[in-house]
């Protein structure tokens, strides 16, 4: 057994088991996962059946986390705040920012009540969750490397008092994986630096030998400008070697994004995207750390191509 600690009383579990999509497989992934427990630990090798749940109707299961989010006014904001603070204290790191933020009464466990600051610093908070999504959502260009319309960061998963891209993370992600994990190469813009869109249709090309070298996998996703799943006839919605991808007789492979279908021939390595604006994510597990690598930046990610 070995012991992880958590920095936070808050801790999210992903567990990732790969298979390759036949019925075989999943059967034995199945058996597998089958045998994944999650138990207290003074219950661990006994029987033990976990305590009934209780389900809270005020809280909304059906809107957008990021949508309820925005709507929430700054009061009700840091009020959770202060109440997430007070079962999980911020790092030793954060103290700087946590003595700014109770000079406004925004402190771990206390009620923050925007009525008791002066009208100016009211009024300013009243007007920061606006400007705060402007400014995180514009980090975008800045959240790490840009490489033939690819933005992607190897500074990810630990974020130290790197406000800002952790808050860029979580906007788009909610989480990611240190870079050893895994990259997630995001392109808005074809190799020409032109905004996607699915009235063109786009090719990614991997020379001969060139396909993303990690020792997990990879996969290549298609989401609307909001980052959400693009709904298809296919109910396809990534691209992987999983998809039996059909290589070019010169040993290149090409994967087409577009709306309509490229052909019969081609629908393996299609990749359906929405008749408007689009993002595509590249999602590369395991990456290899020695060259070539997405890491040190001795392999790079192809650029788009569109289709003339």
């Amino acid at each position: 057994m070995k012991e992880i600690k958590a920095p936070t009383n808050m801790v999210w579990i992903l567990g990732r088991t790969y298979c390759t999509g036949t019925p075989e497989d999943y059967r034995a992934v199945h058996k597998l996962m089958d045998q994944y427990s999650l138990v207290p630990l003074s219950s661990y090798g006994k029987p033990y059946s976990p305590p009934g749940g209780t389900v809270d109707p005020k809280i909304d299961m059906k809107t957008a986390v990021r949508e309820q989010v925005h709507a929430m006014s700054a009061e009700a904001y840091f009020s959770l705040l202060a109440k997430l603070m007070a079962d999980n204290p911020p790092a030793k790191a954060d103290a700087p920012i946590v003595e700014r933020m109770a000079k406004l009464g925004i402190a771990a466990g206390k009620p923050f009540e925007i009525a008791k600051l002066d009208r100016a610093a009211a009024q300013a908070l009243t007007a920061a969750p606006k400007a705060a999504v402007a400014r995180i959502m514009g980090h975008f260009k800045d959240a790490g490397s840009l490489v033939n319309g690819w933005t992607f960061t190897t500074r990810a998963g630990v974020y130290g008092t790197e406000y800002l891209q952790r808050a860029l993370v979580t906007a788009i992600g909610l989480g990611a994986n240190r870079p050893q994990d895994a990259v997630y190469p995001t392109g808005e813009v074809d190799a020409d630096g032109k905004k996607f869109d699915g009235a063109n249709k786009y090719v990614l090309r991997f020379a001969k030998g060139q396909t993303p070298p990690v020792d997990g996998f990879w996969s290549l996703t298609m989401y609307d400008a909001n980052y959400f799943f693009v709904d298809n006839p296919l109910n396809k919605y990534t691209v992987s070697p999983r998809n039996d991808l059909k290589f070019n007789d010169d040993g290149s492979l090409d994967i087409y994004i577009q709306n309509e279908s490229p052909g019969k021939d081609k629908k393996a390595n299609w990749l359906p995207a929405p008749k408007g604006p689009f993002v595509l994510m590249m999602r590369l597990y395991w990456p290899r750390e020695k060259a070539p690598s997405i890491i040190d930046g001795s392999w790079k990610l192809p650029g788009v191509r569109l289709v003339k």
